[in-house]
């Protein structure tokens, strides 16, 4: 499979963009990564160029990441990718697949369409109704509709100066509320991957001193065995989504497992660090392997 050119689409530099790239060039001997600022599309050529690489000359495009910090850029750039799946090239994961997980209320609602276990959820403009909300809760996570590693999230609890802390949120540019109930969780979140629908594994993020359980705030990948229950959760999540990589945060509760959200993107540092699964490897053996068929 040495002929084959297979692009990544991602942030050049960034380790699991680099890794998923130089996992497809042990493969097919070819290295192209992607950043989507430096394309421009020309709809009358029907051509998409980055320099003076010609994308429709490729055989693939693989999308790791859309841009170094989730925004609503994502979704303009993801339309760019989605009227060159026109031209027939290949796209994993398929952009409109992506669209719908790469914003937090858009994943929630086509999970809650599709009867996923959640935390309790309110969404909301109306500062009253988002006080209203954190009295009913008792304490609510406040979460941006684009971010990632709990980036933007506060925390609110019921007190006197709930409503500052929730103007402050919303005049931060968070119009829209996403007020999520704060559940006990037993130390741990975890991440439940696929690949291409099926099940990969499974590793568990160790909280830290932080309420989160993200590494970036101290939390750590440990290897962790889930019930068939979880798996068969995370499952039918992902399948709503039906995206070719992909990693279901669930959380383990006193009322059975929950669904965080379905990555848009899935993520490779747990699943090796924990699991010792490269799923970078695996990832561009699937791309192959389905190129080839």
């Amino acid at each position: 499979m040495h002929n084959l050119k297979i692009a990544v689409i991602g942030n050049p530099g960034s380790w699991s963009t680099e890794v998923l790239a130089d996992a497809l060039e042990k493969k097919t001997g070819y290295k192209c990564v992607v950043e989507m600022s430096q394309v421009t599309m020309d709809f009358d050529s029907r051509s998409l160029f980055q320099g003076e690489v010609d994308l429709a000359s490729l055989d693939a495009l693989v999308i790791k990441k859309i841009g170094p910090v989730y925004s609503p850029d994502m979704f303009n750039r993801l339309e760019i990718l989605r009227f060159f799946c026109k031209i027939g090239i290949p796209v994993y994961s398929r952009p409109e697949r992506i669209m719908a997980a790469i914003n937090r209320l858009s994943c929630t609602v086509t999970l809650q369409k599709g009867d996923i276990p959640m935390p309790p959820t309110v969404i909301t403009e109306n500062i009253n109704q988002a006080v209203k909300a954190v009295k009913k809760f008792g304490k609510a996570v406040f979460k941006p509709l684009y971010s990632s590693k709990a980036r933007g999230m506060l925390v609110v609890e019921d007190h006197d100066n709930c409503r500052s802390e929730i103007e402050n949120f919303q005049a931060s540019g968070n119009t829209t509320m996403y007020i999520q109930k704060m559940i006990d969780i037993p130390g741990k979140d975890l991440g439940v991957a696929f690949l291409g629908g099926k099940y990969l594994g499974t590793y568990a993020r160790r909280q830290g001193e932080s309420w989160n359980t993200c590494t970036s705030s101290g939390g750590k990948y440990e290897p962790y065995e889930p019930s068939q229950e979880i798996i068969e959760l995370a499952q039918k999540a992902q399948s709503l989504f039906d995206l070719d990589f992909t990693c279901v945060d669930v959380v383990e509760t006193d009322q059975g497992p929950m669904v965080f959200e379905v990555s848009a993107f899935g993520g490779f540092r747990g699943l090796i660090n924990a699991c010792s699964i490269d799923a970078a490897a695996l990832y561009s053996e699937y791309v192959i392997n389905d190129l080839s068929s």
